[in-house]
């Protein structure tokens, strides 16, 4: 999965970070259309011994689950604890969405963006990934899913149990607000405990995909219900929530699910790539001064069919969202974001100590604060181009912090993030 060690010869240091909660570090994607955000993650955590559960609960919950676990052509056990089902492509969750009954899946893009070459997958596994092919996790006892299926990861009790309710399982937190804002401002706002570190484009521009190389760390996480992501944002409608389509696509660390549903089981995501499980484990992932890893994700649209298509690392096709499902982004997207975000819950009345990307402010630089690189747009003439003049924002630098800037090997590039609480962020 594209991602790409740089090694620095300097110690490893980890001191003065806060003690982490078991956490998971994970591929994510998300689509957000008309208010119903889809978050593919994971996480292998047992919540129930947080709450009590009665029996009649646990049979909803499990119903539930037999609706959306479809019937396997093979599963494999994680090192981890994931389960991971090869599903025949045709019975994949996406395809339960009522837009999508006689949806015909689309095998592969009709273009690239102009400049790059098709890596399409062969029968025996992906081309161009990391050498030993182990960057998720269940890759390790070399077992594969079939010609024809896609891994998807199985959801059990208690991944459920983690969510407020069984209507909640499968659906992201609000992250809007009705506070008054800019009409070009991005879509963030922290009065909800959602905090970010971002760079963005301008509001006016006609936008057809986005990519970036993605600097992977395993932030610490405070309390159960807050998580760190770093990722791209694709969006199009109004940014005061109320019709609001977004493409968004990263990775995240948790310590127990706070939102969104797993692997592929929200309908909407289209996966075509058998090596590739939505939400499963990354590894490896990089070390405070250290070995460096980063992934690379492109998203862009079909220029002929209108689906937006996801690749990875050198080219190789994830899936895609079918145009179908949106309204805006049925068109075009006029706003691009990159960045950290993190949910600040003040347990105990402080600011979390949850981490942004490294845990370090983007003054440390290389090898300590965690970056995005080499962002990119694609225009109207389905081509690839650096993004120029991007606008920065974070709402407490405090806490976590933002800086661009432009070299030739990097293009435009950015360190973000930061430790959470600390005696300037009380």
């Amino acid at each position: 999965m594209g991602i790409v060690g740089r090694k620095t010869k300097t110690r490893h240091s980890t001191s003065n970070l806060p003690l982490p909660l078991p956490h998971h570090h994970h591929l994510l994607l998300l689509c957000f259309f008309l208010l119903q955000t889809v978050l593919v993650e994971s996480s292998s955590l047992n919540y129930t011994r947080y709450r009590q559960v009665s029996a009649l609960r646990l049979e909803r919950i499990q119903r539930h689950l037999d609706k959306i676990n479809k019937p396997p052509v093979l599963t494999i056990q994680s090192p981890d604890g994931d389960l991971i089902d090869c599903v025949h492509k045709r019975k994949q969750p996406a395809l339960d969405h009522p837009l999508l009954k006689n949806h015909k899946i689309q095998k592969v893009p009709t273009e690239m963006p102009k400049g790059m070459k098709l890596n399409v997958q062969r029968d025996d596994g992906i081309k161009g990934v990391m050498s030993g092919g182990a960057w998720q996790m269940w890759h390790q006892n070399g077992t594969r899913c079939p010609k024809g299926t896609v891994p998807i990861r199985r959801s059990r009790v208690h991944d459920v149990l983690r969510a407020k309710s069984l209507y909640d399982f499968g659906k992201k937190q609000r992250r809007f607000s009705s506070l008054s804002r800019r009409s070009d401002a991005p879509d963030v706002v922290s009065g909800n405990g959602h905090e970010h570190a971002i760079a963005y484009t301008g509001s006016s521009e006609e936008v057809y995909g986005a990519k970036a190389t993605i600097n992977v760390w395993e932030p610490s996480i405070q309390v159960v219900n807050e998580f760190s992501l770093s990722q791209i944002w694709i969006l199009s409608g109004s940014f005061d929530g109320s019709d609001l389509n977004s493409i968004e696509a990263g990775w995240q660390s948790d310590s127990y699910q706070a939102t969104g549903c797993y692997n592929l089981l929200c309908a909407g995501f289209i996966q075509t790539n058998s090596r590739i499980a939505i939400g499963a484990a990354i590894s490896p992932i990089s070390s405070y001064d250290a070995n460096q890893y980063d992934i690379t994700i492109l998203i862009w649209k079909d220029p002929k069919v209108g689906n937006w298509w996801m690749s990875f690392g050198d080219n190789t096709l994830v899936g895609y969202w079918p145009a179908e499902i949106f309204t805006h982004l049925a068109d075009k997207a006029t706003m691009v974001e990159w960045g950290g975000e993190v949910v600040n819950t003040r347990a105990n009345g402080q600011h979390t100590s949850t981490q942004m990307g490294s845990g370090h402010f983007a003054d440390d630089g290389f090898g300590k604060a965690s970056y995005f690189r080499n962002l990119e747009v694609v225009d109207t003439d389905n081509s690839l181009s650096s993004v120029n003049n991007i606008l920065t924002l974070a709402e407490n630098t405090n806490c976590y912090d933002i800086k661009s800037s432009y070299n030739n090997k990097w293009g435009t590039y950015f360190y973000y993030g930061g430790p959470g609480n600390n005696p300037q962020c009380p």
